[in-house]
């Protein structure tokens, strides 16, 4: 049973790997179009006539950011339907269509479910009693937040449907509607009830990590700790848009007095404060909920893309290195960690819970060390040599954070690297390409004795 659950694991885990391919990519894109065509940035160094409205670069920008943003924005559906080929069997291009359908499927059904209780408007508008964050547009559909969890349960689930029914032999009355034609069907059905299980479970868990949030803001240092740990562990599941806004835009963020006028929200106080020639000293303690994130994803999670490279075999490290550089630099230029985390987040679920404890305690020593500084869109390069660097060390402890950038960079390495060796950890390149060796030198053996007999 055991070894079954783990070949099953192993497979899911195979299945990511074709809509983890493009997110580097578009990581890179998305992250240095949002960067280079934030307007604070652009007006407070001056950079209007070559960044500006209007420009050739700022066109080529946005079109950048647009492109990226189009495949993070849909990577729930992109991986509904990876994970419904990655595991389907047999005819993988209906699998493929059924998760399609069923992801659409089951957004409107809770879409359908949101209008039915008054929680949006007939014209799609969001009632104003409802958490921000919680309901999103999805496709066009307005529909809970659910992340990718929502698309890997759709995809799971249809691959699972289309295993079992594929072949299925309808009465002749209805034989039209057998076989592969019945899983967009099976699929649909079930996605309805999978759309109400989460209209009814999923509402709780974003109200309880809202009142999380009004707890942490309390704690001050070991809140940091919190906010980070909590803010990287519901990542994984696309819950972490419950929390963050809180902090970034509204009081639990701080209030503070900017220029004649009174800010609130963490971001918002800080680009008042960036904009504003008479601000000295350190930038608002609110950068405490976005100073943490900068020895994680440009040290840290580096680090980690280097411990799994090392602990591929040898023979595979040329084919899967690139999935592990591009996941990396990724991280360190722009800080879009997806692309490497879910290198491991689905075959070790447990040590992406181990990332989110060191990512929480970044964000305490952060604190702790003072770092002050900012951001626009991640804790990438960019943003820390724009809101960190060309600021000032008065006012934002830049130093700082490479002391702890290169005691976080050896500490996931030594983490991961263990961990990976440890508990044979099935990142890729680990076990695809160790079975094709297996089968190269099984196919040898076979071929040296059919030989060894006809002597």
């Amino acid at each position: 049973m055991k070894d079954k659950i783990f070949g099953v694991l192993q497979r899911v885990g195979r299945s990511f790997m074709l809509p983890i391919a493009i997110l580097p990519v578009a990581g890179l894109l998305l992250g240095i179009g949002s960067s280079f065509t934030n307007e604070t940035t652009i007006a407070t160094y001056g950079l209007q006539k070559i960044l500006g409205s209007g420009t050739l670069l700022n066109s080529l920008l946005i079109i950048m950011n647009k492109v990226g943003s189009a495949v993070f924005d849909n990577l729930p559906l992109i991986f509904a339907v990876g994970v419904a080929i990655g595991m389907a069997k047999k005819e993988k291009e209906v699998a493929a269509l059924s998760a399609l359908i069923a992801y659409f499927v089951m957004n409107v059904a809770v879409s359908a479910m949101l209008l039915i209780n008054n929680e949006i408007t007939a014209d799609g508008q969001i009632a104003a009693d409802v958490l921000e964050g919680t309901i999103t547009s999805v496709c066009g559909i307005q529909s809970l937040q659910m992340g990718v969890f929502g698309g890997i349960i759709v995809g799971l689930g249809v691959a699972a449907l289309h295993n079992r029914f594929h072949k299925i032999v309808l009465p002749n009355a209805l034989s039209f509607f057998g076989g592969s034609r019945f899983i967009p069907i099976i699929s649909s059905l079930a996605a309805i009830v999978i759309g109400a299980i989460f209209f009814i479970i999923w509402p709780p868990i974003q109200s309880g990590l809202t009142s999380a949030g009004y707890a942490i803001a309390k704690m001050g240092s070991f809140g940091s700790f919190l906010y980070g740990f909590l803010l990287r562990l519901t990542g994984a599941v696309g819950l972490h848009h419950t929390i963050y806004p809180m902090f970034w835009y509204t009081a639990l963020g701080g209030t503070a007095d900017v220029a004649g006028k009174t800010v609130v929200g963490a971001q918002n106080i800080f680009f008042a404060q960036l904009a504003d020639p008479n601000h000295h000293g350190l930038f608002t303690y609110g950068t405490r909920f976005f100073a943490g994130r900068f020895a994680t994803m440009m040290f840290g999670l580096p680090g980690a893309a280097l411990a799994m490279y090392l602990c591929l075999p040898k023979r595979n490290r040329k084919t899967n290195g690139g999935l592990y550089l591009s996941g990396g630099l990724t991280s360190f230029l722009t800080g879009i960690t997806e692309p490497i985390e879910y290198t491991f987040l689905f075959v070790a679920p447990w040590l992406y819970v181990i990332h989110a404890f060191l990512d929480g305690c970044s964000f305490y020593v952060a604190d702790i060390m003072n770092i002050r500084i900012g951001n626009s869109f991640s804790g990438g390069l960019i943003d820390y040599l724009l809101f960190g660097v060309l600021q000032g060390r008065d006012k934002t402890n830049w130093p700082n954070v490479l002391i702890m950038g290169v005691i976080w960079f050896f500490l996931y390495f030594f983490v991961f690297t263990f961990c990976i060796k440890k508990f044979h950890v099935g990142i890729p390149g680990m076990v695809v390409e160790d079975n094709q060796a297996a089968d190269q030198i099984m196919a040898s053996f076979t071929m040296n004795h059919a030989k060894l007999f006809q002597h």
